[in-house]
């Protein structure tokens, strides 16, 4: 269901800005909020200052007269410690702050915090995205949120700002589910192209010819039309999204299965690949180079 929404807030706070917080609070700043962000990396504070946003080492500096706080951080646990931990930020928000989750996180433990928040007097919803660093740039990434009707639509103009696409996909903590599942079947996804050309390079079809055959044919998929080429075959593996968070990702939908007691064999097969292919690339790898575990594995037996 696509949502809409009129209500507009004033000033927002941006936790964490990372390769994908930057420049989703650099778009919020660009649509005329008032940003203020929050980080301990000086480098990622530097690049928001540098276009004119107030960046602070300590979130509690950046809330500090928000309408909105929107967290983009790596996972659940620690977003749960920025709101709620020793130094957390929601004892100190105002009754009725609008807090927008932003990043991948458990569903289960979304439930959880979200009641805790509303016991502080806070309204919660979660809103992770997809898209990539290129389309947080433009502005163009698909948000999926969950929570209640009202809390989504008053996040309206705020997600517009940093999204083309906005769906409401349900309750408080479907929106990190529908987040997690997209990220296993675009995971299953490069997996196959990424076969298909090892395969098809053994028997004498060239990696370019192969994805431009796929691009043209049912193989056709997101993989296969931005990553394949770009940063696969260019030898780049620099899509800017890392594969601790896929692996991460990947965990998040199993478990989910798990929870409703659902047998998915395809997503305990992903998570155990992309867990070994974790282990044994360089921690700060790229997602697009399980290319290299998978053809090292296929080559080598």
């Amino acid at each position: 269901m696509t949502i809409t929404g009129t209500t507009r807030l004033g000033k927002v706070a941006a936790i964490g800005l990372g390769a994908m917080g930057r420049p989703m609070a650099a778009r919020l700043s660009e649509a005329g909020y008032q940003v203020s962000g929050a980080d301990p990396d000086e480098r990622a504070r530097e690049t928001l200052s540098q276009i004119g946003v107030s960046a602070f080492a300590q979130a509690s500096e950046a809330v500090a007269g928000a309408n909105a706080v929107i967290l983009m951080l790596p996972d659940g646990q620690i977003v749960r410690n920025v709101l709620l931990g020793s130094t957390g930020i929601a004892a100190g928000l105002p009754e009725g702050t609008l807090v927008i989750d932003m990043s991948s996180s458990a569903p289960g433990g979304t439930r959880v915090l979200g009641a805790e928040l509303a016991e502080c007097g806070l309204r919660f919803i979660d809103a992770p995205v997809s898209g990539g660093v290129a389309r947080a740039r433009t502005g163009d990434l698909c948000i999926m949120a969950g929570g209640e009707a009202d809390d989504v639509a008053a996040a309206q103009p705020l997600l517009q700002a940093m999204g083309s696409t906005i769906l409401h996909a349900g309750p408080l903590g479907c929106g990190h589910a529908a987040k997690a599942l997209n990220n296993y079947v675009s995971a299953a996804g490069l997996v196959a192209a990424c076969e298909a050309v090892i395969i098809g390079e053994q028997f004498g079809i060239s990696g370019e010819t192969l994805v431009d055959i796929l691009n043209a044919s049912t193989g056709r998929n997101n993989s296969t039309e931005v990553k394949l080429k770009p940063h696969i075959l260019s030898g780049s593996f620099a899509s800017g999204f890392a594969m601790a968070l896929m692996t991460k990702d990947l965990q998040i939908a199993f478990d989910l299965a798990r929870e409703l007691g659902i047998s998915a064999c395809g997503a305990e097969q992903a998570v155990a690949l992309w867990s070994a292919a974790l282990a044994e690339l360089d921690q700060g790898s790229d997602h697009t180079k399980i290319h290299s575990f998978l053809k090292e594995r296929a080559l080598t037996g």
